[in-house]
This record gives structure tokens, C-alpha cells and sequence, in this order.
């Protein structure tokens, strides 16, 4: 396998790879295969979200893919900022149809044609919806697995509210939302408020969640947006207020994507492959019984096991495969395997079970009685994960106060006005790009190419 800090590039490409997460060799460029390990994964990430999702009252559907023209076309500057990524259906069968109809880049214009239809009083609200489906664009850059794709694995959170601070509370619990959900994935992230002609069309505001990734560049892992009114207003969706008076929803959007999982590879990973968190982990104990004298005993014992982590929840298997100790541990590390469990005969002479962690080298030995507290060796891998996930986050970000500085091969922070001039100049001096202010960040600065008053900014390289 490439060195991952010598090769980044190809050692994310390999061990997608050699994992069986995708295959990007399907003939649609930019349309991958999903494998049963890598789907695995991110069904696991899935439910997570529904479970957060859920307790903040948000609730699943699940729309159409297409979406016509005229629905489209009611929003001119959302849909001016997707037009050169829509994929259109203009046949049906051999027959032209009477309107396009486009696959869905996102799904605002289809779910704001039915909000009119299911809100009509302030009773209806707080009105909040969410799915998770594909969404089409045609991406015309350099395709990644995960990271650049035109057909995306795709949660949006949809919300309409009473006014505006009602709203505003909602983006706080996105953020809430999110946090538990980096906490799983133990991935830090800058939340960056994107600038006037960056953010999502037809938003008032979009703050982005930003990572730094292997290879000196940034990835944005999510998205949320406060629209405000002004969806409302185009597509018609008013309620009557407690006073009889008919008013706009504002309205606010959540969005997150597969790119969550290449955040996870490859922040996570190391040369050996995966290092998945427990609560992602397809396997989250491997059971390797040795082969030797009495190997139907250790195979017994090693069902046993297996049966006492099932009864309490925790996704095991028995690798019984016909390969050597040695290739099947480097093949489980290689997958990510958070723990693995090695039986051999001495282990069920003395009723014990050694355990090896995917994040240490020490093995340990514990009694067949202590195996229901599994989950404390469990939540142990995770503390190691977000301990070296943390240490990279804050390797990979530094504040910079002179314009000379702006090549170091990290994100930067610095003090910047929030002019599009000097965003263009640092990204000519550095090709890094301005991923916006940091949110709740309130120290002040000049800024570091024209000297005007500025907040600490967020730079990078991106994916």
C-alpha cells in the first residue's frame, strides 16, 4: 500500500479500493458503484443521522427525482446557480416531452411546490422535513470517490418556521445535530460563514462545515443555509398567524454528503488501511480462531464469544477462512476493524480472550466473564481516533498576520475584510480560496492585504 503521507492521492485511491468500499469503474464517469462494505459504512452514518434527525422533530420522505422546468425556474437565482450542473430529460421513450424535466441537483424546487399544500396555519409549524437519496450534478472537474461525484449520496433537512428567530433557532440545532454526529465520526471542523458569492443560491446566509484533510487541501464535510423568505416568497408558502394575518415561513436547510466518509478515510487512516470509529464499523470485533490441536474446541469457544457480543448488540463475525493467522489480521486492519479478538487453545484452557486494538500495539487478556464490557475497549479505539484526529486538525490549521505567510501548506486563519479583491488576491498568490469568516470568532484584525478592518477568515486549498 502507498505511504499515505508521501502519496496521499494514491493511497486514498488504493485503499478504497483494496477496503471494497467502491468501483469507480463503472462506464458513467463520476458514477460509482457503492460496494457492501463501503455501503455498509455509510448506511451505518445514515442512521445516525435518522436518530438525530428524528429527535429534533425532524421527520424522513422521500420525493421524486425529477423535477420540471417550471418548477425549477420559479427560484431564477437557485436555479441559475445549478444550471451548468442539471442533467435533463428532454424523451420519453422515442417521444419529446412536453416540459423537461431535470434530475434533481438538489431538492428545493420540488419539495417548495408541495410546502403550500401541507402549511396553511401557524399550527403547521415549525414545519421540518428530511431525506436521503441521490442527488444529480454534472460535475465537469477531475471526479474523486466521495469527494467529487455526480451522483451524491445525499441528506438535506428542509424546515419552515414562523418568522426568523424561529429559523435561527433551527440553524442551532443543526449545529447541535451536528456535533453529535462529528463526536461519532471523531472528526474536528471549522464552521466557516461562506462569502456573499459562495454561499447557496438563494440563501440569505450558508455556514459550512470544513475540515483539513491529507494533502494540504480542505474538505467541506456539510452545509447549513437560513433562507430566510425569500423561497417562501417565490413559491408561495404562507400560513395564517394566531391574529388572522397571512404571513411568509422562513425557512432553513441542513445538507450533508458521502464526502463525510472520505473525511473518515482519510483523516482516519493510516498505512496499514481503515481505522473505522465502533459506532461505523460494518465488523466491530473480528473473532480469529487459531488453528491447532483441538480446533473444533477453539471453533465451539469462538461461537460462544461470538454469541455473548451478539446478545449485547455488538456486530461480530468469525473469520474461519482458510489463510494464516498473520493475513487475516493485516486483512481485518486493513478494513478497520476496531477490535480483534484472537482464541487459540490456551485461551479456552483458561477461559479467557486476548483482544488487540486496531489504535495500539499491546494486547490484552481478559476472563470470558469480563466480555460484557466490551463496549469500554469499544469507546477506547474511538478515544485514540479523536485523540490523533484532533492533533491533525490543529497541525493543519494556522493563523498567519502577513500576506507573505499565505503559502504554508495548511488551512490558514487570518484577518480579512470580506472584499472579493483581496479573497481574489490571496487565491492568486497561493490558490487557496476564501472558505468565509469564522463563525464565532469575534477577534478583529486588519486585514492582511489592503489593511481594512477584518475578522479572523478561513483559507485553503479545496477538494
Amino acid at each position: 500500500m502507498e505511504n499515505k503521507k508521501t502519496d496521499f492521492s494514491e493511497w486514498y485511491n488504493e485503499i478504497i479500493d483494496i477496503a471494497g468500499l467502491s468501483d469507480k469503474r463503472y462506464l458513467i464517469k463520476g458514477m460509482n458503484v457503492w460496494l457492501p462494505y463501503g455501503l455498509k459504512i455509510m448506511q451505518s452514518i445514515d442512521s445516525l443521522l435518522r436518530d438525530y434527525s428524528e429527535d429534533g422533530g425532524i421527520n424522513e420522505v422521500s420525493f421524486p427525482v425529477l423535477i420540471s422546468r417550471e418548477q425549477l425556474e420559479v427560484e431564477f437565482e437557485h436555479v441559475k446557480g445549478f444550471e451548468n450542473e442539471i442533467y435533463w430529460v428532454t424523451r420519453g421513450g422515442t417521444t419529446p416531452l412536453d416540459i423537461d424535466l431535470a434530475l434533481r441537483p438538489t431538492s428545493e424546487a420540488a419539495m417548495y411546490t408541495m410546502f403550500p399544500l401541507w402549511i396553511r396555519s401557524h399550527t403547521d409549524l415549525p414545519f421540518r422535513i428530511f431525506q436521503i437519496v441521490s442527488v444529480y450534478r454534472y460535475e465537469t472537474k477531475h471526479t474523486r470517490s466521495f469527494i467529487r461525484v455526480r451522483e451524491i449520496h445525499f441528506y438535506e433537512a428542509h424546515t419552515a418556521h414562523k418568522d426568523f428567530e424561529d429559523a435561527e433557532l433551527q440553524m442551532e440545532n443543526y449545529l447541535k445535530i451536528m456535533d453529535k454526529l462529528s463526536e461519532d465520526l471523531c472528526i474536528s471542523f471549522s464552521m466557516d460563514i461562506r462569502p456573499e458569492w459562495d454561499k447557496f443560491p438563494g440563501a440569505m446566509y450558508s455556514v459550512a462545515f470544513d475540515t483539513p484533510m491529507p494533502g494540504s487541501r480542505s474538505l467541506q464535510i456539510g452545509t447549513i443555509h437560513e433562507y430566510g423568505e425569500n423561497f417562501a416568497r417565490n413559491y408561495g408558502i404562507r400560513y395564517l398567524d394566531d391574529e388572522g394575518n397571512m404571513k411568509f415561513v422562513s425557512q432553513t436547510t441542513f445538507g450533508l454528503s458521502e464526502r463525510l466518509l472520505a473525511a473518515v478515510i482519510g483523516i482516519h487512516g493510516d498505512d496499514k488501511g481503515l481505522i473505522l470509529p465502533y459506532k461505523l464499523a460494518p465488523v466491530q470485533v473480528i473473532i480469529v480462531p487459531i488453528q491447532g490441536d483441538e480446533y473444533d474446541k477453539i471453533l465451539e469457544y469462538s461461537t460462544k464469544i461470538q454469541d455473548i457480543l451478539k446478545s449485547i448488540g455488538v456486530r461480530c463475525r468469525i473469520d474461519e477462512r482458510d489463510y494464516t493467522p498473520g493475513y487475516k489480521y493485516n486483512d481485518w486492519e486493513m478494513k478497520g476493524v476496531p477490535l480483534r479478538i484472537e482464541i487459540g487453545r490456551r485461551e479456552v484452557e483458561d477461559n479467557t480472550v486476548t483482544i488487540s486494538m486496531r489504535t495500539r500495539k499491546k494486547k490484552i487478556k481478559i476472563s470470558l466473564d469480563e466480555l460484557n464490557n466490551i463496549y469500554s475497549y469499544l469507546r477506547d479505539v474511538n478515544q485514540d481516533i479523536k485523540k490523533h484526529a484532533s492533533e491533525f486538525y490543529n497541525d493543519n490549521r494556522v493563523f498567519i498576520d502577513n500576506i507573505e505567510n499565505i503559502n504554508e501548506e495548511k488551512m490558514v486563519t487570518a484577518y480579512w475584510c470580506g472584499n472579493k479583491e483581496c479573497s481574489d488576491r490571496i487565491e492568486a498568490l497561493s490558490e487557496k480560496t476564501a472558505l468565509g469568516i469564522v463563525r464565532n470568532d469575534n477577534e478583529a484584525g486588519p486585514c492582511i492585504v489592503c489593511g481594512k478592518p477584518g475578522k479572523v477568515s478561513a483559507f485553503s486549498r479545496t477538494y
